[in-house]
């Protein structure tokens, strides 16, 4: 199939349902400048080792050194705009065709494209901003900043004592269940679900579109490389997120 009959494809399956569901991942982010997790060479991981909850909770010096990497900026998510991708997939939401964004990215941008926060199902959390591990308050990056360069680190939570971490899930740490409880029930509901940018191998996420097949949705996986699931899903594209999207969608 060529390039052009693929968009056409894509675009004729999403006029002809209903109900779409978009899962995203890391690939839908790099063409706003973040790098994706394990790309050979340019992946987060490749850079710097993450940070594993038990080592955070147990550590103050661990938490130290993890503050003092995200004022640093080093994650390049602070600075990062929507792209293409991110304005087509928000149109898809505006015009009623898709109902929800599950997404496994931190980085926010897909509320800052307009989609409103209570579409936007975020598997990871979000490293926007910050809560207590405890009593779930809300705390402010640019706060936390200011008290960190001021103190030397961030202190407990002002209403309970707990401990502050930026409202991301790390390695050991449990994804919130509500959140996957209620991306498992839209998977299974849905007459599309499109994959975007994910290698789709990290689990329990990675099951969601085999779960949304299984209960007869179809199943498009847009990506640069080759997913585990692509044997299964009704279509595979191996193209650029962005102008893809935008080329289907209708949006610059």
């Amino acid at each position: 199939m060529t390039h052009d009959a693929q968009i056409e494809a894509l675009r004729e399956m999403i006029e002809e349902v209903d109900d779409v569901v978009v899962f995203t991942g890391a690939g839908v982010s790099t063409e706003s400048g973040i790098p994706d997790f394990r790309s050979p060479g340019t992946g987060i991981w490749n850079k710097i080792k993450p940070t594993d909850f038990s080592d955070f909770i147990g550590s103050e010096e661990v938490r130290r050194t993890s503050w003092q990497r995200k004022f640093a900026g080093s994650d390049k998510i602070e600075e990062a705009l929507p792209n293409r991708g991110h304005r087509a997939i928000a149109q898809l939401i505006d015009i009623g065709k898709a109902s929800v964004v599950i997404t496994q990215n931190v980085d926010n941008l897909h509320q800052q494209s307009g989609v409103p926060a209570e579409k936007v199902l975020e598997l990871h959390g979000n490293a926007r901003f910050a809560t207590c591990l405890t009593c779930s308050q809300r705390y402010e990056l640019a706060d936390l900043k200011a008290q960190f360069e001021q103190h030397g680190e961030v202190q407990p939570c002002v209403v309970c004592g707990g401990i502050i971490k930026t409202a991301t899930i790390s390695f050991g740490q449990e994804l919130p269940q509500d959140v996957l409880m209620s991306a498992a029930i839209r998977s299974e509901r849905c007459e599309l679900f499109l994959a975007i940018g994910s290698s789709l191998i990290v689990y329990p996420a990675a099951s969601l579109p085999e779960l949304a097949h299984r209960n007869g949705a179809k199943l498009v996986i847009l990506n640069r490389e080759a997913t585990p699931f692509d044997d299964i899903a009704d279509l595979v594209l191996h193209m650029e997120i962005g102008p893809t999207l935008g080329d289907v969608v209708g949006v610059n």
